[in-house]
């Protein structure tokens, strides 16, 4: 898990980024394992709609977890995290991961 701002300034200046309408996701493959964060902006909304984005961005990726590559990955919420279906969401993810590169083989 991610957890210092200097982890994450690293992964978002030399990692790669995929967007889509409800998500960001940034990766880098600098680690042995997987290591993962999630931020929330006020953009997103009150407390209560950050930590429904961040709930709902921990589920999709760990959902995935198994198929992907190792690194460091972090995940950000945009202001349609909450709205979006989950289904659509989690295929956006899985795009997203294929764009930069992080599935296994």
């Amino acid at each position: 898990m991610l957890k210092h701002n200097r982890e994450f300034q690293l992964v978002y200046r030399k990692g790669k980024s995929a967007h889509s309408p409800a998500l960001v996701l940034f990766y880098l493959p600098n680690t042995p394992f997987v290591t993962v964060g999630f931020t929330a902006s006020k953009k997103v909304g009150n407390a209560v709609k950050r930590n429904r984005a961040k709930r709902r961005m921990r589920a999709l990726f760990y959902g995935l977890e198994p198929q992907l590559a190792a690194g460091s990955y972090i995940l950000v919420a945009k202001a349609t995290t909450v709205d979006t279906p989950y289904a659509v969401m989690e295929k956006a993810l899985r795009k997203m991961v294929e764009r930069v590169g992080a599935l296994q083989a």
